[in-house]
């Protein structure tokens, strides 16, 4: 009976060892500004929840969504509903939304030109490449007259859904982590403020931007049947807190508006 008990109360001890011990998500970022707002995320969870949450960065946008398919992440915060529905309709994924944090405008920059009707007939533009950002850029450009789409409400259009470009505009289509280093040898670039900030460049100087009506909130992805789970929605919890808006608010300088209000 003493040995039973003595086996007893070591069990009981080992479960609520374990049950106090931190829970851990590992959460995929692109590397800069987002990853230090996800940064602030992290702490108050930590300190609200006990819950330990692994940072993994990435410099581009396509691994993290494999990253999360294969079970490398837990979740990923860094990309907007049109995109992750592309990813899904392209790749097969299962994912599902579990939280959204801001909606990063993308604006149109130049160093040679101070505004759109200055750009000369044959400028070359740049255009993020990967899809749905894509077609936001052309949209925008329908939407200011430059160019007319077959159809604007396209979220995936590109170039060869023009229908007009009266000014003969030429495309370069450009991975969107490198659309600030081509810059300088562009005429205009539509640049994600994820980018674009991080770049010296001031989204109250692009040459075309979003308003805060933008349908492009990024949201927190994690695999389909994951979007209740405990932990992830305690993250959720986190960032949609005034400390996150607080440290948007301090890099981004007024480009990150938060998508969940």
């Amino acid at each position: 009976m003493k040995t039973l008990a003595i086996s007893t109360v070591t069990a009981l001890a080992l479960a609520i060892g374990a049950s106090a011990q931190a829970a851990s998500i590992k959460m995929g970022t692109v590397a800069g500004p987002e990853t230090e707002v996800m940064q602030v995320a992290a702490q108050i969870a930590k300190e609200e929840h006990n819950l330990d949450v692994e940072i993994i960065e990435f410099t581009d946008y396509v691994t993290p969504n494999a990253a999360l398919a294969d079970g490398s992440l837990d979740a990923n915060a860094y990309q907007h509903e049109p995109y992750m529905q592309s990813m899904v309709n392209d790749r097969g994924y299962d994912f599902a939304i579990a939280g959204y944090t801001f909606v990063y405008p993308i604006g149109a920059y130049s160093e040679k030109y101070d505004s759109i009707d200055e750009l000369p007939e044959g400028a070359q533009i740049a255009l993020p490449n990967d899809p749905s950002n894509e077609g936001r850029a052309l949209i925008l450009m329908h939407n200011e007259g430059l160019i007319t789409l077959n159809d604007p409400e396209n979220l995936e259009a590109t170039p060869i859904d023009i229908a007009e470009n009266p000014n003969d505009y030429r495309f370069r289509e450009i991975e969107a982590a490198q659309l600030p280093r081509v810059l300088p040898d562009v005429d205009m670039a539509f640049i994600n403020n994820t980018f674009a900030q991080p770049a010296g460049l001031n989204l109250d100087d692009a040459l075309i931007k979003e308003g805060p009506e933008s349908p492009y909130v990024n949201l927190i992805a994690v695999r389909g049947g994951d979007e209740d789970r405990e932990e992830i929605q305690q993250l959720v919890d986190a960032y949609q807190s005034e400390e996150v808006i607080e440290k948007a608010e301090e890099l981004f300088d007024g480009g990150a508006v938060p998508g969940w209000k």
